[in-house]
């Protein structure tokens, strides 16, 4: 079982992780937002950020396939809304401030198991949207790549939007991917 202070300073990292990087992601910030008192780090953390950062990974992965799978049994073009509303919700709450920590750590790391837990966290949002979207109605063969670009142009409008302070970047992209998911589907309303 996973502790209360544990539980929150993985939660609070994956935060600042989306909103500042990964070398803004200090154990004093993760401390400073948490509240968790300052033994919870070598208690729980032994191996030092890179174990803080690589469970803030999984945990934003399981929070980001929970969501995704709420969408399991719905026509493809739903599944895609499903993924591009959480970015977009988001992106509206923080005020364009909150990111994807996968996307932070990417960019930032230079660690090859902090950058294969990012690529894990897209193999898996990339995996679960191809099976949602070949059940909602888009060919199997078509699927992964389909899978593969809500992904990609979700987290370029993601960087767009926060770049620009606006919606409309994000909304741009959003608009192209539906209705391209829309095409594929077979003209299925969402």
């Amino acid at each position: 079982m996973v502790s209360d202070a544990k539980s929150r300073m993985i939660e609070g990292a994956a935060r600042l992780l989306a909103e500042k990087g990964l070398q803004e992601t200090s154990f004093s910030e993760v401390l400073a937002v948490t509240g968790a008192p300052r033994g919870s780090i070598y208690h729980h953390f032994p191996d030092g950020k890179a174990s803080l950062v690589a469970q803030a990974l999984a945990h934003q992965g399981a929070t980001s396939n929970a969501l995704i799978e709420s969408a399991r049994g719905k026509p493809a073009v739903e599944v895609a809304s499903t993924f591009i509303g959480a970015w977009r919700s988001l992106l509206i709450v923080s005020h364009f401030r909150i990111g994807c920590s996968a996307v932070a750590v990417t960019v930032a790391a230079d660690s090859d198991d902090l950058l294969q837990r990012a690529g894990d966290v897209f193999r898996g949002w990339a995996q679960l949207l191809t099976e949602l979207l070949t059940l909602g109605g888009i060919d199997p063969g078509v699927a992964p790549a389909t899978a593969t670009l809500l992904i990609a142009a979700s987290e370029g409008g993601v960087i767009l939007s926060r770049a620009q302070a606006s919606i409309d970047p994000f909304d741009a992209v959003a608009e192209q991917l539906l209705a391209q998911v829309r095409a594929l589907s077979g003209g299925t309303p969402g």
